[in-house]
């Protein structure tokens, strides 16, 4: 047992280092956004650029059950719900500073997780997957009742939040340096975690649960810990949305949008972490750019997912580590 984890890491440091990098390129591409968009004397495209990058953070959080847990939930998107609506709701009562909405978002997030994830987990495969989206539509409903925070029309926020008392995240360049250093700092625990001896037992028990329980592990800790940690972080993405966009609504934590976490996750690249980020990018930026070109643009996006699956079924990191090799 000892000989196993120990040995894991070495066939894997070429890879986790290389990615790592294409993680520290993206960041460096991201924190360059800002000053190109005032060249370009177009402001809202740093809203843009946020939405991306809280989105970034959600695939990323996916992608640590999804691709080293094999833990397909199709519920995801709840997170993203309880992180809004953890905004709309403390603000009502006078608790503004964004600090305090994420310690709420994520102590909520970790309840329903554990709770969820608890009896989730008792499941495999298809019925994992439906079950997931079965507790995700019972938060998408619950909110929806919420008449008091406007329902399935949604509610709009007075303000963003603060920080410190202060009201700088109500520029647009502080807000998306500010989810960047979210994105920057959740990155690097989540690469932690998979380096590590739990990470290596999780990825063990996608590999094999039995053998891995066999050898003295217990899958459904690991699991469910991993379950809890992914729905935290995601609630994370939530409040940063709500910031964004100043509007909550349940459409955040509908099945649509768990659908399209797990799009951004598989056209990145499944178990990469950083593929996830660049998958959110990509899924991202050809939305915007086809929603400009046509109104049938699903029917295009489609096309392209349909490409990169029979083509490059690693996404996006595999193209290019292929055209990497291709090169050396």
């Amino acid at each position: 047992m000892t000989d196993m984890t120990a040995s894991a890491p070495a066939g894997r440091a070429p890879a986790l280092a290389g990615r790592v990098k294409a993680a520290a390129i993206l960041f460096v591409l991201f924190a360059l956004f800002p000053p190109v968009v005032m060249l370009a004397d177009d402001p809202f495209l740093v809203l843009i650029g946020t939405r991306i990058l809280a989105y970034a953070i959600a695939a990323l959080a996916l992608d640590l059950i999804l691709g080293y847990g094999a833990m397909v939930s199709f519920g995801h998107a709840a997170y993203l719900g309880f992180g809004t609506y953890a905004v709309a709701i403390l603000s009502s009562y006078g608790i503004n500073d964004i600090v305090l909405q994420m310690l709420g978002a994520v102590a909520i997030s970790a309840i329903f997780a554990l709770v969820t994830g608890a009896i989730s987990l008792r499941t495999r495969g298809v019925y994992f997957i439906m079950i997931t989206l079965a507790f995700g539509q019972m938060a998408f409903f619950f909110f929806i009742s919420l008449s008091a925070y406007g329902g399935d029309d949604g509610y709009g926020l007075s303000q963003r939040s603060t920080l410190f008392g202060t009201q700088v995240l109500e520029n647009d360049f502080v807000l998306f340096y500010a989810t960047l250093a979210v994105l920057i700092g959740l990155f690097a625990i989540c690469h932690r975690i998979v380096g590590s001896r739990f990470g290596r037992v999780l990825t063990g028990i996608r590999e094999n649960p039995t053998r891995m329980e066999a050898i003295g592990y217990a899958p459904f800790r690991y699991q469910l810990t991993a379950f809890v940690i992914s729905g935290c972080m995601t609630s994370l993405a939530g409040v940063l949305l709500a910031n964004q966009a100043e509007f909550v609504s349940p459409a955040f934590m509908s099945w649509h949008r768990s659908g399209e976490l797990i799009v951004m996750v598989v056209l990145g690249g499944i178990g990469t972490l950083a593929g996830a980020i660049g998958g959110a990018v990509a899924a991202l930026l050809l939305e915007e750019v086809l929603g400009m070109m046509t109104e049938h643009w699903r029917l295009w996006f489609g096309l392209f997912l349909v490409l990169m699956v029979l083509f490059s079924p690693r996404g996006i990191t595999g193209l290019v580590e292929k055209i990497g090799k291709g090169r050396s």
